[in-house]
């Protein structure tokens, strides 16, 4: 219909005269340019290495671009290698940083794959660069973890209990089906029709033989597991007893010997054996789990050390990451450091005295609504033990304040993590995989803090 009003020309299959600049598509101040300038002043020496030329064929897609790729997609939430492909094809960000480029699902799996450890290694290359542009301090570290979902269903897992009653039931069956296989062949060898020889396993036979097979090396590794611990287990106790004969305490009965035989509730999961059946904190539901560690700096909420585990309880999980810290950080210390509930042992509390971290590590919860003690007054008693110490510190009026400060630092990056980045679930399978894609994502994060704060780290 044509009226009097003049419009824009709209032609949809009219060819570009000239070529377009792809620079133009998008903002200047725009992360893909933030995050390509970032990738080109990395070290990506452990990624080239891998490529030699002497096989080859068609060029592959260069790494520098590749990395970027990956970068830019688990800042921006979308990890999947099926949704990176179909987005270089439709949303500009991902056109202008492959440069036009439309590698497939295949081929970013497989880089992903192949370099994973050398992507995981990017973490501590941009931790230094929120260092260098004055994003991480030290003065403050919070640690605190959370439970992300393994690639598989806890529906696929099974007890040992019950893997003992299946062995048993299905060897039973196996048998039985063996036995009236052999009972029919002569009679059936006529019917199996041209080139079967009328000797193949049944079906059903070939499927049960499978997952008795299965099974069996489940129940060898839940075995294993249990003896280590239990040779663990009886360490401990010498140790505890050679302790208490040096001091002369010899209070309490001798400890009960440990069990090599795995308790019938242990879990193995069939589709990612490393993952564990674990309580979700907000949800309250339990799902097979892998045990994320953070620790953040307090300045500006960037993560200076990670940690993955398949360990329920954080207990365990305070040591390793201040060492990682160290790593991450050539040997620097935060001068302080707050826990939850979760992480408190003497040991921890020592070990933090011995590194000289002042550590603030709450010996209980309180429950919502509840009014907290008062502050303590008079002087610590001698014969205090670590948890009463530690609580009488955390009720002073420093104590608080410093204390109330955790739940700002920490918690708000699993928000934006989990929530606004809706990383939920791994992609990857197996503890050694999922530790580098947690890296990858805390990566990711630390991009954008350093990406949304304005400061630019001087080039080297």
């Amino acid at each position: 219909m044509k009226t009097q009003t003049p419009f824009r020309p709209y032609n949809p299959d009219q060819l570009l005269l000239l070529p377009p600049d792809m620079t133009h598509w998008l903002p200047q101040d725009h992360l893909v340019y933030f995050i390509r300038d970032v990738v080109g002043q990395m070290d990506l020496s452990a990624v080239y290495a891998s490529y030699d030329g002497s096989k080859g064929g068609y060029p592959a897609y260069h790494p520098e671009m590749m990395v970027a790729l990956l970068v830019y997609a688990y800042c921006v939430g979308v990890p999947s290698s099926r949704k990176i492909e179909r987005a270089t094809y439709e949303l500009i960000p991902f056109r202008v940083l492959t440069a036009d480029q439309h590698p497939d699902h295949d081929t970013i799996s497989e880089f992903r794959r192949r370099h994973l450890e050398a992507l995981a290694a990017l973490f501590v290359q941009v931790l230094r660069l929120c260092q260098r542009a004055g994003l991480v301090k030290l003065g403050h570290v919070s640690l605190d973890g959370t439970k992300v979902r393994a690639n598989a269903s806890k529906h696929k897992a099974m007890s040992y209990a019950r893997m003992e009653k299946s062995v048993v039931e299905l060897e039973a069956e196996v048998k039985r089906l063996i036995e009236e296989a052999e009972a029919t062949d002569e009679v059936e060898d006529g019917q199996y029709g041209k080139g079967r020889r009328g000797d193949e396993l049944p079906e059903e036979l070939r499927f049960k033989q499978g997952r008795l097979s299965r099974i069996k090396e489940a129940k060898a590794i839940l075995e294993r597991e249990a003896r280590e611990q239990a040779q663990q287990e009886r360490f401990d106790q010498e140790k505890k007893r050679q302790d208490q004969e040096a001091s002369g305490d010899r209070r309490g009965r001798p400890p009960k010997a440990p069990s090599e035989k795995p308790d019938g509730k242990a879990q193995y999961n069939f589709t990612d054996p490393e993952s564990r059946i674990m309580k979700d904190g907000a949800t309250k539901s339990f799902e097979q789990s892998y045990n994320c560690q953070a620790a953040v700096d307090g300045h500006c909420q960037v993560i200076v050390a990670t940690r993955v585990s398949q360990e329920a309880n954080d207990k365990g999980e305070l040591k390793p990451v201040v060492e990682r810290l160290k790593t991450n950080l050539e040997g620097t210390k935060p001068g302080r450091m707050t826990t939850d509930s979760g992480y408190f042992s003497e040991e921890n509390v020592t070990y933090l005295a011995q590194e000289q971290i002042d550590g603030y590590v709450a010996t209980g919860r309180i429950k919502h609504g509840d009014k907290p003690l008062p502050a303590p007054r008079g002087r610590i008693p001698k014969d205090a033990s670590l948890k009463e110490r530690m609580g009488r510190k955390l009720r002073t009026i420093k104590g608080r304040a410093i204390y109330a400060k955790r739940k700002e630092i920490s918690e708000p990056v699993f928000g934006q993590i989990k929530q606004v980045r809706g990383f939920r679930q791994f992609l990857l399978r197996g503890l050694r995989k999922v530790s580098a894609e947690w890296d990858l994502i805390c990566l990711g994060h630390n991009l954008l803090k350093l990406f949304r704060s304005a400061l630019r780290p001087a080039t080297a």
